[in-house]
């Protein structure tokens, strides 16, 4: 039983990965080989997005992180913007640095100090690659998934600017998924829509390479009231006490959490004309059933496992 994936195609606004399945040789592309027991052709168009990009394969948030989701195929990455304290934008996903660079060794008087309270200059001192192989996340380095020149070239990797970001998005002629995050003190009333966009403008992105998502809603409807051409989808879940709800007309793309929405839930509202992209999805036997049912889009982790 062989699988293909064929290379990522621009749809109607955004795009798909076609995913297939056939019986011939008994040949088969590993990199889909979760697929195999389903014992009968399909074809699917389905969207990868690369969760902070391949982040089992790479430091998250980082440039090297996106060029190894764009190398595995992955249609899009996602990623996460931050300000800094002297309102630069990055990407960070923590407001707590400790995670994923060396801040606590560097900067041990000020821990766990969030990274709205360092300047730009500081957090690019920062070391953001070696804590991957010591942590191996995902242990994709243990299983041997990790190239030892790829190990090799992560200490010393900065945490980007949200400009190289961009820039490498349009480098590649691909696209990002910026996910626009509440900001943690001091700048908790930093307006970000602004200065995202402003930045947009000085890069020249257009939404043939960026669409913008958030779990502040609010913040959606500012940018697409102030700049229609672009695709906003609204995050659910992302909280205990944040509902999943679906009713909002202004949105026609939600990103649920999975954990707190069932396959048969996702089903019933994809029959309903509404898109879904549900995350974080790594589990092999989910990603096949959402797969097989015709879910929009996956935020993964993973993105090696289903695109080419």
């Amino acid at each position: 039983m062989s699988h293909s994936c064929s290379v990522a195609t621009r749809r109607s606004g955004s795009y798909r990965l076609e995913i297939s399945q056939s019986k011939t040789s008994g040949q088969r592309n590993d990199s889909v080989d979760f697929m195999a027991d389903w014992g009968r052709p399909y074809c699917r168009m389905v969207v990868i997005i690369a969760h902070r990009g391949a982040r089992s394969l790479a430091p998250e948030n980082t440039l090297v992180a996106a060029r190894k989701a764009h190398a595995v195929g992955a249609d899009l990455w996602e990623t996460d913007v931050a300000i800094t304290a002297d309102d630069q934008l990055v990407l960070m996903h923590d407001d707590s640095m400790m995670r994923t660079t060396d801040v606590a060794d560097r900067f041990p008087d000020r821990i766990p100090a969030p990274f709205s309270t360092y300047t730009l200059a500081e957090i690019r001192s920062l070391d953001a690659g070696s804590w991957f192989e010591r942590v191996d996340p995902f242990e994709q380095i243990a299983n041997g998934a990790v190239e030892t020149a790829d190990l090799a070239t992560y200490p010393g990797t900065k945490v980007p600017t949200l400009r190289e970001a961009f820039e490498l998005t349009l480098e590649l002629n691909w696209f990002v998924n910026l996910e626009l995050k509440a900001q943690p003190a001091p700048k908790d009333s930093f307006n970000l829509v602004n200065a995202v966009l402003a930045l947009v403008d000085e890069v020249g992105i257009g939404p043939d390479h960026l669409l913008f998502s958030s779990a502040r809603h609010a913040w959606l409807k500012t940018v697409k009231q102030r700049r229609p051409e672009f695709e906003v989808q609204a995050i659910l879940g992302l909280f205990p006490e944040d509902a999943i709800d679906f009713s909002d007309p202004f949105f026609d793309t939600f990103n649920p959490r999975l954990t707190r929405i069932s396959i048969e839930q996702i089903e019933a509202s994809l029959a309903q004309g509404i898109k879904l992209n549900p995350y974080t999805v790594n589990d092999q036997e989910t990603f096949a059933r959402l797969v097989g049912i015709g879910v929009t889009g996956l935020i993964t982790d993973f993105p090696q496992r289903a695109a080419r």
